[in-house]
């Protein structure tokens, strides 16, 4: 029988168990990372997608005004004009311009009545010509 010292060492492969573990710790982290600029991510289009409902809210109110030659009375007004199944609160705020022919007409879209989170801004004009 060899002597301790004589034996050849037989070298393990593979990894520590400290290894194992700091190998996944920045797995961890890789992967907490990715998850909050996947949400950051849904949360953007969710908001573009409400802006993109509301502008056209907005601009379906101003051509529907220019289609039936609506002559909008001065002051405001507030109205539902919900967007592919999405509830919205257009308000008209209408003004008087130096040319009586000429009403400046501006429309806010919120997302909901009591919201103050503007959507959307449209600016128009309404003229009073057959």
């Amino acid at each position: 029988m060899l002597a301790p010292s004589m034996r050849p060492r037989i070298h393990a492969e593979g990894f520590t168990l400290v290894e194992v573990l700091v190998a996944l710790t920045l797995v961890a982290i890789a992967l907490m990372a990715s998850l909050r600029a996947t949400a950051a991510l849904s949360v953007n289009a969710y908001e573009l997608r409400q802006r993109a409902l509301a502008q056209w809210s907005a601009e379906n109110r101003l051509a529907r005004m220019r289609i039936e030659r609506e002559w909008p009375a001065l002051g405001r007004r507030s109205t539902p004009c919900s967007q592919a199944e999405v509830q919205l609160v257009c308000e008209e705020e209408v003004f008087a311009t130096p040319n009586a022919q000429f009403r400046r007409v501006e429309i806010r879209v919120y997302p909901q009545q009591g919201e103050r989170v503007r959507l959307a801004r449209l600016t128009g004009f309404a003229t009073n010509q057959p």
